[in-house]
C-alpha cells in the first residue's frame, strides 16, 4: 500500500489526483491518501478571503473526493483543526510544521511542490515526493477576454445578468458600444476569471498587483484586469483596460519652449487631467524621451504597474505594499527622473516631495479637472514655501493633448490688488508658461492660504446700484470678522474695507469695548493678526429696510440665531449670501433655532465655514 499526505501547495496546485491516477497507481493499486485537517483549514480561510488559491484547493479537494467515491483511493481526513493563531501565523511554518509531522507518525511520503518544505522535510528524516513546476512557458492561446479586445477597444467591462460592454476609441473620441445582446452569467465570469488566474500562474509577462479580499488586480501583459465580487462589490465583475495608443513626444504639440524648459529647467513635473484624458500615455511618452533623447536612467513607481513603457524602463510597485518603501530603494538606485502613476493620497505627496528635494527629477501623474486643481491638491500637504521648489512645472492633458503649460515661481511682492507696500509677502505665482502671463497667485492671509485667479482680481463688475467687492476685498474682510469673533463671539458687527491699509468694523454698542480692550491692547492685536490697521465705529440701524449682521452659534443638534432683548417678538427676514433664506420670528430667548438637519440650517453652516456674515431684515412696522 502506498500511502501519501499531500500539503497545501500541491493541493492547490491541483496536482494531487493527477499524479495519483497517472505515476501512484502504476505502482501499486492500494492507495492511501491522509490529508491533515491543516490542509483544508488553510484552504478555506485563503477562501474566505476570496483568494482565487482558495478555491483552486476546494475544487482538487473535491477531485480527491471523486477518486475515493469511485474506490480508487482509500480518503483519511487525520489530525487536529489548527487554531484561528495558528492559521494566521501561517506563512511562519507552523501548519507545514504539522503537516510533517502527520507524514512522519503515520510513515507516510510527503507530497509538496512547495521547495523549502521538502528540503526540511528530507532534514527531519520524513520521505518526500516533490513534484516541481515545468520551468518551460507553454503555448499561450489568447484568452476569453482577451478576444473581447477587438480594434480600438481601449476597456471591457463585464458584469453578471448585464450585457458586456466596451469602450471604443482613442482619449477625446470615445464610444460605449455593446459587446453581445446574451447578458452573462455568474458561471460565465467565474470561468473568464479562472482563466485569467491559471493564464497567470503560466506567464512571465502575468502578475498578481493585489489580492484582497473581494479583489484582484493583475497586470495582464498590457491588460490591467480587475475581479471584483461581493462582499467588495455588490455583483461579480470584470474590468480590464488596454492602452490604445502608444506615443512619442514628437506626436504631442510641444512647442519649442517648452521642449527646452522639459530638457532642461524642469525637474519637478505634474501631468495633470480627467480620467481617461490620456495623462498616462503622455507619461509614457516623456518616460522614453528622456531615456532614449536625454539619456536619462528613468524609473517608476506604479500601483498597479500598468503604463506601456519599453523594456529599458524598470517599473517599480510598492515594497511591502507601502510606496515609502519603494522610495528608500529608488534613492539607492539613483534614477535622473522617476514616473510616480499616481500621486493621490496625502502619503503619495509626501513621497514625491522627498524624492524631489533630495535631488531626484519626479514627474507625478494626477487626478485633476483644471489646470490650477494640481497645484491645488499640494496646499496643506505641503509647506507653502517649498511648492516651487517641489513643483515647477503642470502639464494638464485633456482629450489626448496637451491643453495648458503652468510654470510656478516663488516671489516676494505685494498680492495684486493690494497696493501699500508693507503688505507685501511670499507669493507664489503661476503663470501660463507659452505666454508668461500671471494666471494665479497662491499666498497667506492671517490664517488663510489664498489662491487668488487674477483675471477675477483684475476684473470689478459694476451693477445699477454699487460696485462689486473685489475677491481681495472679500478676503480682508472675511480675515478682519474671523479675528473680531474670536475676541467677541456673540458680536454683531459688519466690516468693510476703507482703502488696502484701512478697514473699517461697525460694531454693536455691547462689544465695542471688548475688542479695543484696556489701551487699545486687544484691537492691536486683532490688526496684527489680520495684517491690517482697523477703525472701530458702534454699529446703528438706520430704517426698516437696513439688514444687520447677527451672530449665530451651534449648540448641540441646533443652529441659534442671537438677537437683542428688544427683538423679542418680531420678524425678521434671514438672508445668506446676498439671497433671502426664510423670515421667522425671534422667541423669548432673542434668537431662531433651527435643526441641524434641515436644508436652511445647512445653508446657513457653509456660510459660517467661509467666513460669510448671516444677515436679518425687520420685516414687522416696529423699529430696531
Amino acid at each position: 500500500m502506498i500511502k501519501v499526505v499531500p500539503d497545501t501547495s500541491i493541493i492547490i496546485d491541483q496536482q494531487v489526483s493527477r499524479l495519483i491516477v497517472d505515476e501512484f497507481l502504476e505502482k501499486d493499486d492500494e492507495i492511501q491518501v491522509l490529508i491533515p485537517e491543516a490542509v483544508p483549514s488553510e484552504i478555506e480561510n485563503h477562501a474566505n478571503k476570496k483568494k482565487e488559491i482558495g478555491y483552486l484547493g476546494i475544487d482538487e479537494l473535491k477531485n480527491i473526493r471523486k477518486l475515493s467515491e469511485d474506490g480508487i483511493i482509500d480518503l483519511l481526513y487525520v489530525g487536529r483543526r489548527p487554531t484561528l493563531e495558528e492559521i494566521s501565523i501561517a506563512n511562519g511554518g507552523e501548519i507545514d510544521a504539522m503537516i510533517r509531522d502527520i507524514a512522519r507518525k503515520y510513515h507516510a511520503t510527503l507530497l509538496t511542490s512547495d521547495r523549502l518544505q521538502k528540503d526540511v522535510a528530507e532534514a527531519q528524516g520524513v520521505e518526500t515526493y516533490y513534484y516541481q513546476k515545468p520551468k518551460e512557458y507553454t503555448p499561450i492561446k489568447k484568452t476569453e477576454l482577451e478576444g473581447y479586445f477587438t480594434e480600438n477597444v481601449s476597456s471591457v467591462h463585464l458584469r453578471e445578468n448585464t450585457t458586456p460592454i466596451a469602450k471604443r476609441g482613442v482619449p477625446g473620441s470615445v464610444e460605449l458600444i455593446e459587446i453581445d445582446y446574451v447578458p452573462l452569467r455568474y458561471n460565465d465570469l467565474d470561468r473568464i476569471a479562472k482563466e485569467i488566474m491559471e493564464q497567470t500562474k503560466i506567464r512571465h509577462d502575468c502578475f498578481v498587483e493585489i489580492d484582497k479580499k473581494g479583489v484582484s488586480v493583475i497586470q495582464f501583459d498590457d491588460l490591467r484586469i480587475t475581479i471584483a465580487k461581493p462582499p467588495f462589490a455588490d455583483g461579480f465583475e470584470i474590468t480590464a483596460i488596454k492602452p490604445v495608443n502608444k506615443l512619442d513626444l514628437e506626436d504631442y504639440d510641444v512647442s519649442d519652449k517648452l521642449l527646452k524648459r522639459l530638457s532642461n529647467d524642469a525637474k519637478g513635473i505634474l501631468i495633470a487631467g480627467s480620467p481617461g484624458a490620456g495623462k498616462s500615455t503622455f507619461a509614457q511618452a516623456l518616460a522614453e524621451y528622456y531615456y532614449y533623447d536625454m539619456e536619462q536612467i528613468v524609473k517608476t513607481m506604479e500601483s498597479p504597474r500598468d503604463l506601456n513603457l519599453d523594456d529599458n524602463i524598470t517599473q517599480y510597485a510598492p515594497l511591502d505594499g507601502r510606496m515609502e518603501n519603494t522610495a528608500d530603494i529608488l534613492l539607492l538606485v539613483r534614477p535622473d527622473f522617476t514616473i510616480f502613476d499616481e500621486v493621490r493620497k496625502t502619503s503619495d505627496f509626501e513621497i514625491y516631495s522627498d524624492m524631489r528635494l533630495a535631488g531626484v527629477g519626479m514627474i507625478g501623474v494626477v487626478h485633476a479637472t483644471r489646470a490650477i486643481d494640481a497645484v491645488q491638491r499640494l496646499l496643506g500637504r505641503l509647506e507653502l514655501g517649498i511648492i516651487p521648489s517641489v513643483v515647477d512645472t503642470t502639464i494638464y492633458i485633456e482629450n489626448g493633448q496637451i491643453a495648458s503649460v503652468y510654470s510656478i515661481e516663488l516671489t516676494v511682492k505685494v498680492p495684486t490688488g493690494m497696493l501699500e507696500a508693507d503688505l507685501s509677502r511670499p507669493v507664489i505665482e503661476i503663470k501660463d508658461f507659452e505666454h508668461d502671463t500671471l494666471l494665479y497667485e497662491i499666498y497667506t492671509y492671517g490664517e488663510q492660504t489664498i489662491v487668488m485667479d487674477i483675471n477675477k482680481a483684475n476684473t470689478q463688475n459694476a451693477t445699477d446700484e454699487d460696485v462689486q467687492k473685489s475677491p481681495v476685498e472679500k478676503i480682508v474682510e472675511r480675515t478682519v470678522r474671523k479675528e473680531v469673533l474670536k475676541v467677541a463671539p456673540k458680536a454683531i458687527l459688519e466690516v468693510s474695507l476703507l482703502s488696502d491699509r484701512r478697514a473699517l468694523v461697525e460694531i454693536d454698542p455691547d462689544h465695542a469695548g471688548v475688542i479695543i480692550g484696556k489701551n487699545g491692547k486687544t484691537i492691536a492685536a486683532i490688526e496684527e493678526k489680520a495684517g491690517i490697521s482697523i477703525e472701530v465705529e458702534e454699529l446703528e440701524i438706520k430704517n426698516i429696510d437696513s439688514r444687520i449682521p447677527i451672530n449665530v452659534n451651534v449648540s448641540g443638534n441646533y443652529l441659534s440665531l442671537n438677537f437683542n432683548k428688544e427683538d423679542i417678538g418680531s420678524s425678521f427676514d434671514i438672508i445668506v449670501e446676498d439671497e433671502y433664506l426664510f423670515t421667522a420670528t425671534v422667541g423669548k430667548k432673542a434668537n431662531i433655532r433651527l435643526k441641524k438637519d434641515i436644508e436652511m440650517a445647512e445653508i446657513i453652516l457653509k456660510a459660517m465655514k467661509k467666513d460669510e456674515p448671516v444677515y436679518a431684515r425687520l420685516r414687522n412696522e416696529e423699529a430696531y
